[in-house]
């Protein structure tokens, strides 16, 4: 882009005005970059990559009406992942003089009188292809796919998709998340082959969370980490225990660890939404109508949580169902009102469209790239400059990996070894729309089956914000952790760096001084000090590990060949102070 677009008066890169959801009557530089693009080229197919909270909505309806105005195209056909957002794209093009029908049924044959077309899912598409194309053929037909990702879900899906609107005249397609776990072709997507002969999708234009946060378009999130210790009985009747989060474990008893965290009935979860709701509290002071949004795994759980935010708080938060015929409207209400808190069914956030929240707790055991961006990207909608997103989660390896490469571009790649672990625990992209319309009971049995979780305690662990991490860990209530829980709401990302900076040096300075207890003579090594700095060594190399992709012995030799001296267990304090300050260079660029 250029300091034209980004500097003209009539083009900020954010906030035209506080208009409705894709309605803003002044485009974003991006959008109008992207619209010149796109008229310029006049594609019959027009893949627009753009971060979650960026404004796809307003670009593609300013495509629809030039589109239409000129007599490109006379007919529309919005194709959306769920019912909730097929409401929420004919509301938004009601606002721009386009009459979209999203409750067209394919019983239906024909739309109704008033309307240029209709809003479908995915779904209705793949049952009746031949109905869709057509509708398609009897009209020069624009199609804006949303959300172009789940064109691939299934191959019933992508060859409905192929069948139905072949005949378009134009298709634009949108996403957030040009990603998927798996290697399904996705309908209407160019790849080109990349120097290791793997294929990778091109969009025609890309607008990534790093630039849309540079350009004060999406708001800075900040991760608050919670580990703590779990214990669990394994379906073969052992007690296990492990701390969450640490580094020299198995992938399966991360796993039942992390899962042991989630359980309701436990300590962690409790005291991780009471760390929420002061956040959320924080934030209300300067954002009065902050909301905040919990997303759990399966209907129990969302319950079980909804009573325990009720106890905290006082006041009975939304819970949103995936089996709730009211579930749209409720999402509205709590989008128009001022209540604190909303509890949602894993994928059914990607249908959650409320500028207003601001905080989050991800208490869900999925974590694929694909399901951690759309979660995420429910925070990141800034309305005025300084608007900050804080989200919680378990201070689990896969998600700290995501967490430190939101900035990341990635491409969907087709060729690619399968690798059964890469995607975590859950795979939520089989038979998504399934999952957003039903209780999971498979899922379920394979949560709560396997053990049973028995005891849970959380801790604060740490800050991770734009690739760096921040804090030293703290007891629940703790000082430590009201540093980082009382940052205040209103904060440009310069400045929530230097003020997480800020927090973590004082942090250590009282670390430093520590409390009263044993002192050692002169020259003596403090075996307390040296235990904390190789925790907090192991954690970040942990981190790093989950980012990089290179495996904890690796990162260690590398910090040793670096930095010098011998492995962890001899280092002395200046030797592990060293490392530590090497690899937290490592997050923030500096090698």
């Amino acid at each position: 882009m250029t300091d034209t677009l980004f500097g003209g008066p009539t083009l900020p890169p954010a906030y035209p005005e506080r208009a409705a959801w894709g309605t803003a009557p002044k485009l974003r530089a991006w959008q109008q970059e992207a619209l010149d693009k796109y008229l310029s080229t006049k594609p019959q197919d027009f893949l627009a990559v753009a971060t979650p909270g960026a404004g796809k909505t307003t670009f593609a309806l300013r495509v629809a009406t030039t589109l239409v105005d000129s007599g490109v195209v006379n007919r529309i056909c919005i194709v959306a992942p769920t019912d909730h957002l097929k409401r929420q794209w004919a509301d938004a093009a009601a606002k721009v003089g386009l009459a979209i029908d999203p409750n067209f049924k394919n019983s239906d044959g024909r739309h109704g009188q008033g309307f240029i077309g209709v809003a479908v899912t995915y779904a209705q598409v793949a049952m009746k292809p031949m109905l869709h194309r057509a509708r398609t053929e009897a009209a020069k037909t624009l199609v804006i796919l949303d959300e172009i990702h789940h064109g691939g879900e299934a191959l019933s899906w992508g060859d409905g998709l192929r069948e139905a609107f072949d005949p378009a005249v134009r298709r634009l397609s949108l996403t957030g998340t040009p990603f998927r776990s798996d290697t399904s072709p996705i309908p209407f997507v160019e790849y080109s082959e990349d120097k290791e002969g793997i294929r990778r999708s091109k969009a025609d234009y890309s607008y990534g969370y790093g630039s849309a946060l540079r350009d004060h378009v999406v708001r800075p999130v900040i991760f608050m980490a919670y580990s703590g210790q779990m214990r669990w009985r394994t379906s073969a009747g052992e007690e296990m225990a492990a701390s969450l989060g640490e580094a020299a474990v198995t992938k399966d008893v991360t796993s039942q660890a992390w899962r042991t965290a989630l359980n309701p009935q436990g300590e962690w979860i409790p005291a991780v939404l009471s760390a929420a709701d002061r956040r959320l509290s924080e934030v209300r002071h300067t954002v009065p109508d902050a909301g905040g949004l919990v997303i759990a795994t399966d209907h129990e759980d969302a319950r079980a949580y909804a009573g325990q935010l009720k106890r905290i708080t006082g006041q009975s938060p939304t819970v949103i169902l995936s089996d709730d015929a009211k579930a749209s409207s409720k999402i509205e209400e709590f989008s128009d009102g001022d209540s604190r808190w909303m509890v949602a069914v894993r994928m059914v956030s990607e249908g959650v469209d409320v500028p207003r929240l601001a905080v989050g707790v991800y208490a869900t055991s999925t974590s694929t790239p694909l399901f951690f961006a759309q979660a995420v990207g429910r925070f990141v909608r800034a309305r005025k400059r300084g608007e900050t997103a804080s989200v919680f989660l378990p201070s689990v390896p896969p998600l700290m990996g995501l967490a430190n490469s939101m900035e990341a571009e990635r491409d969907h790649a087709l060729d690619r070894p399968r690798n059964e672990d890469e995607d975590g625990l859950f795979n939520p992209e089989d038979s998504l729309l399934d999952e957003a319309n039903r209780e999971e009971k498979a899922s379920d049995s394979l949560t709560k089956g396997k053990f049973e979780a028995l005891d849970s305690q959380a801790a604060f662990d740490r800050v991770l914000f734009d690739g760096g991490e921040f804090g030293t860990g703290g007891d629940i209530g703790s000082e430590d952790e009201q540093d980082f829980l009382g940052i205040p709401g209103l904060l440009d990302a310069d400045q929530v760096g230097v003020l997480l900076r800020q927090r973590q040096a004082e942090q250590q300075s009282r670390r430093k001084k520590g409390p009263a207890g044993p002192t050692s003579a002169p020259g003596v090594p403090d075996h307390r000090r040296l235990m904390d700095l190789r925790n907090e060594l192991a954690k970040s190399v942990s981190a790093w590990s989950a980012r990089t992709g290179t495996p904890h012995g690796m990162v260690h030799n590398k910090l040793r060949e670096v930095c010098g001296g011998p492995a962890v267990a001899q280092a002395s304090e200046d030797q592990l102070k060293a490392r530590l300050a090497k690899i937290q260079g490592w997050f923030v660029g500096r090698k």
